[in-house]
């Protein structure tokens, strides 16, 4: 009898325990409400009206963005009854042309001058580690790009039905996927520098030759596809970084000698960036005609709804995915750090991207907000920045794989796990190649449907919305390639250290930080960090 009463003795003082246990973790919890709703109650009463005027004087460049977005969209659906032509569109949209020459006048120089200076400013070992470390950051982040893509389309599945329901617009030239990858290498070798400022290396296609060989007896006649020597306009960006990394490390390691040359190109890096200062005030009234022009342009809202309207929600959400959850985890895994405040930093970037559509006319802005606002070391930001914006295309490859499946599926065409495989590493490789120029996308898809044999001219199919993906794929780019710049500054802070204390720059002992490190940087304990860590670092 007494050992059964110890027995319940015994459950009710767990049960007692258990309570009391519940009861405090209850207190615990409110008690932390109630700071955080005292702390809160704090900020409102320490508002002031200088410190309002501050936070705009601060933030004014991104109010003024996207309030300019706002007012563009409005603006557009305002005018839209009124039917105009083509003409009256081009004349309404003329100030976001301004904005788009003003920006891409910049990017030549911006990119030759920034790749020189960062360069020249480390030595070879140091840009080593760091380029090794982009790079495998470019690859992980488009792998896993093109796997978010293909997921996303074999879920949703929007090319069930049949395509006759879709509407075609324009037409796509033929592509070689042979003839586009030794493109791709040419443009890396420009024979003439001067040229490769305004004209990239292109192979055109001669169809329907028609031999005829033989005796008055015998004629025989055939057919084949001749490829042609040619030049499209635009800047070649690859060979130009190519050549400007190459010419960097080349005036490093002249040390002295080389002197005039890197303060040469400093000087030149530093005017453009106060040429940015200044036309970034212009930008959200362009930004606002570009969104404005380019929604007025559609004949048609309602292509964006149905069989395309569900192609589009699988490419926003796909682009959603990689943009808002795994491009910040990456970042936070690695550097430890809070991301929504780098990219809270990025915003006026991100904006103009989505106003510009592409991510080499954002480039002049994104050094600005990377350097001023997120105080990320100019040597990386020189470094990381013109690649990733030449090379570094999360949101092209993510759509290049989604649209290829898409069209498989609107033709009933099934595809197996090989197909998805060659569709995966075709359109990593595409992305590369993928210069930040508008609707590169779907000049590059060509060679994605050609390696599985698909129909290049359903890409017509998709037309209609591509001007709405690309900003945002665009977006997603110039996103992927500023948190890159935030990873490798992270991984090269020992690399960058050393260098500044052979200068006689820092202090012996104190490590040198960037300033979100003290705003958010807090450890984890994760076991894993230390290994993806020696990974990156290799």
């Amino acid at each position: 009898m007494s050992e059964q009463s110890h027995v319940n003795s015994l459950f009710l003082n767990e049960d007692a325990a258990k309570r009391l246990s519940a009861e405090s973790r209850v207190q615990r919890l409110r008690q932390a409400v109630q700071k955080r709703a005292a702390r809160a109650k704090k900020r409102m009463h320490s508002i002031t009206a200088d410190s309002a005027k501050s936070f705009l004087r601060r933030n004014a460049f991104v109010l003024f963005t996207i309030a300019a977005v706002l007012l563009g969209i409005i603006l557009a659906f305002s005018l839209r009854p009124y039917h105009l032509t083509y003409r009256q569109i081009k004349y309404f949209s003329f100030p976001g042309e301004l904005l788009m020459r003003m920006l891409q006048m910049l990017v030549l120089p911006l990119i030759v001058s920034s790749l020189i200076t960062g360069m020249a400013s480390l030595d070879g070992r140091a840009s080593g580690k760091m380029g090794m470390r982009a790079v495998v950051y470019y690859m992980v982040t488009t792998i896993i790009a093109v796997f978010i893509g293909i997921l996303m389309v074999i879920i949703i599945h929007p090319g069930k039905g049949s395509k006759d329901k879709l509407h075609r617009e324009g037409r796509i030239e033929q592509v070689q996927t042979t003839d586009a990858f030794m493109d791709l290498v040419r443009n890396m070798f420009p024979p003439n520098l001067v040229e490769a400022c305004f004209k990239q290396n292109f192979t055109g296609i001669l169809e329907n030759i028609t031999h005829a060989l033989g005796t008055i007896s015998e004629v025989l006649t055939f057919e084949e596809v001749i490829p042609i020597p040619g030049s499209a306009n635009g800047v070649n960006a690859l060979g130009l970084v190519v050549f400007s990394m190459c010419f960097g490390l080349v005036i490093g390691s002249m040390k002295q000698k080389g002197r005039a040359l890197r303060e040469f190109f400093n000087c030149l890096n530093e005017a453009i960036m106060r040429l940015v200062a200044i036309i970034i005030w212009y930008a959200p009234v362009g930004i606002m005609f570009l969104i404005a022009g380019k929604i007025l342009e559609m004949d048609d809202l309602a292509v964006m709804g149905g069989q395309l309207g569900m192609y589009t929600l699988t490419v926003i959400v796909g682009l959603l995915i990689h943009a808002l959850c795994i491009l910040p985890l990456l970042y936070f895994i690695v550097t430890h750090r809070n991301p929504w405040v780098f990219i809270a930093g990025l915003l006026q970037a991100l904006i103009t991207a989505l106003g510009t559509s592409s991510s080499s006319a954002t480039l002049p802005i994104t050094f600005r907000c990377l350097e001023e606002n997120n105080g990320v070391d100019r040597r990386i930001t020189r470094f990381v920045l013109p690649v990733g914006a030449t090379i570094n295309m999360d949101g092209t490859a993510l759509y290049e794989a989604l649209a290829a499946i898409f069209i498989a599926q609107v033709n009933n065409y099934e595809l197996d796990f090989g197909q998805i495989i060659t569709i995966s590493i075709t359109a990593t490789a595409a992305s590369i190649g993928a210069a930040g120029i508008p609707q590169a996308g779907l000049v590059t898809m060509v060679i994605v449907l050609t390696s599985v044999g698909l129909p290049t001219e359903d890409i017509t199919l998709i037309i209609a919305v591509d001007w709405f993906l690309d900003r945002l794929r665009t977006t997603t780019n110039v996103l992927g390639d500023s948190l890159g710049a935030g990873i490798v500054e992270h991984l090269s802070r020992h690399e960058l250290d050393a260098q500044d204390c052979e200068l006689g720059n820092c202090e012996p002992g104190k490590e040198q930080l960037s300033h979100l490190d003290c705003e958010s940087s807090k450890p984890l304990k994760n076991s894993l960090y230390p290994l993806f860590i020696n990974f990156i670092s290799l």
